[in-house]
Formats: structure tokens, C-alpha cells, sequence
């Protein structure tokens, strides 16, 4: 990234000190802080150490008459006086126009042009509730930037679910800067999601960022664990199911050149392909899930295996990789205790306690031992299992997502995990009435699903002693 808005220093104390510790990092990047066209917003930028301010103006009059409770005249004078205040004091400011794609044109033109005659070094107008289409963002940042000689950006809300594509034409018109987020955070539908417009640039306009696109898929999965707000399944790029295939005719397909459907590769943003399971399975694909982990059914077995799948999906039930493995060794007669089994589980929490957890595993029969603290007892329980395979099995929790699905206070849980190992992912599910309990249930299997390779069976060189 050249430039990260770390926040809004005036907000509060924590706000300030949040942006003043990413702006001492050292970072290439510039680090901003949003602020309104007030000397104290400026003040407070100043304060906590961030070199550039995004300068927050509105220019629509709906905005300066119903919100600011000014004149078009009372604005202007704000951003002569804050605008040359903010560079009198060494800021670097880039100027938000707030619901310039609904201001009078000639007035946002004035605007900008006050804020030029006093040093602004950038002006980004911003589309403040996403109505701008492809269309309508070309014509408007080609009658702007003709006329603007300073850096231009562009920050597009989602509101319509144009803001990807309304960025994208604004760069085809001239705008020089992108205002966006990971996974398309922001108020209400969103802003423009970085990552999509990242891989668009690269992949359809052929244009060398300094962005590390591999790094893409990892940042995403941070973002979403920190902020809670999970991103659908099929979200383009960065999405669980972006390069998940399940339907035949695509798996067919992918397995003999992933070009067939796929325009990008999952590489470029440090993903993997994974190939689903479903009643929409073809058998090459149900045959490459079962290769990757050492099973080879006869014909006879496989067509048993197919059937079974498929009444299950008939069933309305999503079908995971551990649903494969159980059927296949049911099939093939190869019931057997699996490689991990949870031997004990003891856990401790409370509103003034630490969350703890230990657990006993047996690893191919051997007691394995491990414990940890965690924000509550199902991170808890998961980080005590981490600690015990940590040393054997390089096994990562991707994903974890919970839902009740029966009322009352005993209802019945679901979870499902996305773990990985390697370049191998795989889905697991857990159906208890206690959520740690189902989440220790979906833990196991899945790694379960990971650690089984038939191949390989019979060796022990990484059973732990």
C-alpha cells in the first residue's frame, strides 16, 4: 500500500493512539488520519504523529444545508482556512469531497480549485452512497480530471454493488489514487474491496502494482478473524468458495487445465483450489479427492461411494470431506480407530477468569498432552489442540463459523472449520448441544481427514515419543 488511513485520531483517546502507533512503525507507506474541515479534527491529526490528513468536506447542498446547517459560501471559507491551516503545520492533505457525485459540478470545482490556490496536494470526490455507474464514473472523473492538475482519486461506496467497477473506469478516466478496504469494509454495503481491484488491474488491465498478491488471501482471513465480519463464500477473489469447485463439468475440467474455469490462478493471491464434494460431484473429481488421501476403491466400491454421496446431497445436506472418508471406508471395509482421537477435554472460564483448557490426544495411540488460555472456552479448548499436534502435525485453523440450529437454551450447534496442511484443505462439521464439544468434534475430523493417507499408513517416523 503507498498510503493507509489508520483511522480517525479525533474520535477518542484510543482512536489517536491506535493511528499514533501504526504512524511510528516506520512504515514506506504514508500514514493518514481522517479528520473533518475543523481545526480540532487538524489539531488531533497533528498530535498523533500521522503525516497526511484525509481532509473529510461535504459539497453536496443537501449535505451542507440538512447536516452542516451552512452555506456554499461558509464551505468554501472552511476549506480555505483548514486546508492552508493543515499545510501551514507540514501535513500532506488529501481533500474529501463527501457526496461530490450529487454536488452541483461547478461548485465542486470551485471547491477544489479554493483548496489548490492553498496547497492541497490531492482531491478525492467521493460517490458517498454508491450511485455512480461504469458509465457515469468515466464521464465524470474525465470532466474533473481536465480540469484538476493535482492528483485525483477516487472512493466509491457499494451501495449499489458498483463500487468495484465504478473505481475501475474512474482510473480508465485519469483518477490516480484508489481509496478502498480489505473485503470491502465500510459503512452500510461496503467500499470498494481492494483485492478485487487489485487482481482486476493485474489480470484484466495487465498493470505491475507494487502489491504482493499473494498476500491477499492471508490478509483477507485476518481482517475477517479481527473484525468478526465474515466474507460470503462466493466473494470474488478472496472468497471460501472463489476457487471451489464442485459441479462435474467444472471439475472435469479444472483437474485437466484449471484454465478451463478459472481466470486467474489461486496462487497469485496465496490461495489453493480445492475441489468440493457434493451430489454434483463428477467421479474424477470424487477420484481425485479419495487419490489425495491414499484410497483406490475398486469400480464396484467407487459406484457404492458415488450412490451414497449423491443420497446424501438428495438429502439437503451439505456434504463435507469427512463425509467422503467415512463413506469410503465404510465402502472398503476399513473401519478403524482414526490416527487423532480426543481422550480428554477439562476447561475453566468465567466473567473474571482466564478461559484455560487441556487436552489429552491420542495420536496413533500415544498420549499427547496440551494446554492453553484463550477469549473463551471453544478458543481455548482449540488453541490447547494446536499446542499438543503443534510439534507433528503443521494442521491450520482457516475458518470457524457456528450457528443454533434449534431454539431454546439447549439448541443443538453446527459448527463447521476449513482447516488446511500444505496445500491440502478440507471442510468438517460438529453437532452437539455444547458448543465446545461440537467445535472439539469438527476439529478432530477435519484433522483427521488431513492426517489419513493410506499410502502411507504404516509409518510412524512422525508419531511423537
Amino acid at each position: 500500500m503507498d498510503v493507509i488511513e489508520a483511522g480517525f485520531a479525533s474520535v477518542s483517546e484510543g482512536e489517536m493512539e491506535a493511528v499514533r502507533l501504526i504512524a511510528k512503525q516506520g512504515l514506506r507507506a504514508e500514514i493518514s488520519s481522517a479528520g473533518r474541515g475543523t481545526r480540532g479534527d487538524i489539531d488531533a491529526v497533528l498530535k498523533c504523529g500521522a503525516s497526511t490528513i484525509s481532509m473529510i468536506i461535504p459539497t453536496s447542498d443537501l449535505h451542507i444545508e440538512c447536516k452542516l446547517r451552512k452555506t456554499r459560501e461558509q464551505v468554501l471559507k472552511a476549506t480555505e482556512d483548514c486546508v492552508g491551516y493543515a499545510k501551514e503545520h507540514g501535513l500532506t492533505v488529501d481533500l474529501l469531497a463527501e457526496d461530490a457525485t450529487r454536488s452541483d459540478f461547478d461548485y465542486l470545482l470551485k471547491v477544489f480549485q479554493t483548496a489548490i490556490d492553498v496547497g492541497v496536494d490531492r482531491v478525492t470526490p467521493c460517490d458517498t452512497v454508491g450511485i455512480l455507474t461504469p458509465e457515469r464514473s468515466f464521464d465524470f472523473f474525465s470532466k474533473l480530471v481536465d480540469k484538476i492538475k493535482i492528483p485525483v482519486g477516487v472512493h466509491c461506496h457499494n451501495d449499489f454493488g458498483m463500487a468495484v467497477a465504478s473505481t475501475i473506469a474512474a482510473l480508465g478516466a485519469g483518477a490516480q489514487e484508489v481509496h478502498a478496504t480489505v473485503n470491502g469494509l465500510g459503512e452500510r454495503a461496503g467500499n470498494a474491496a481492494i483485492e478485487e481491484i487489485v487482481v482486476t488491474l493485474r489480470g484484466l488491465y495487465n498493470l505491475d502494482l507494487n502489491i504482493k498478491t499473494q498476500l491477499l488471501y492471508s490478509t483477507s482471513q485476518l481482517v475477517s478473524r479481527l473484525t468478526g465480519v465474515h466474507t460470503q463464500p462466493n466473494k470474488a477473489v478472496v472468497g471460501e468458495n472463489a476457487f471451489t469447485h464442485e459441479s462435474g463439468i467444472h471439475t472435469q475440467g479444472v483437474l485437466a487445465n484449471p484454465l478451463t474455469y478459472e481466470p486467474i490462478a489461486p496462487e497469485l493471491v496465496g490461495c489453493t483450489r480445492r475441489i468440493a464434494p457434493g451430489k454434483h460431484s463428477g467421479s474424477n473429481a470424487i477420484r481425485a479427492d479419495l487419490a489425495n488421501m491414499g484410497l483406490k476403491p475398486t469400480e464396484d466400491q467407487f459406484r457404492d461411494i458415488m450412490q451414497r454421496l449423491k443420497d446424501l446431497g438428495d438429502k439437503g445436506k451439505v456434504v463435507m470431506d469427512a463425509d467422503v472418508l467415512a463413506i469410503a471406508e465404510t465402502v472398503m471395509g476399513l473401519d478403524e480407530d482414526k490416527p487423532i482421537k480426543l481422550a480428554e477435554l477439562t476447561f475453566v472460564g468465567g466473567n473474571k477468569v482466564t478461559s484455560t483448557a487441556s487436552v489429552r490426544l491420542k495420536v496413533y495411540g500415544r498420549d499427547v498432552w496440551g494446554s492453553a488460555i484463550g477469549v473463551g472456552p471453544v478458543d481455548a479448548a482449540i488453541n490447547a489442540v494446536k499446542v499438543a499436534i503443534v510439534e507433528t502435525e503443521p494442521i491450520t485453523l482457516e475458518q470457524y463459523n457456528v450457528k443454533a440450529i434449534t431454539g431454546g437454551t439447549d439448541a443443538m450447534v453446527e459448527v463447521v472449520v476449513h482447516m488446511r496442511k500444505g496445500n491440502r484443505t478440507v471442510t468438517a462439521m460438529g453437532l452437539r448441544e455444547d458448543i465446545v464439544k461440537a467445535s472439539m468434534e469438527a476439529v478432530i475430523t477435519g484433522m483427521n481427514v488431513l492426517k489419513v493417507d493410506y499410502n502411507d499408513k504404516c509409518k510412524t517416523d512422525d508419531v511423537p515419543t
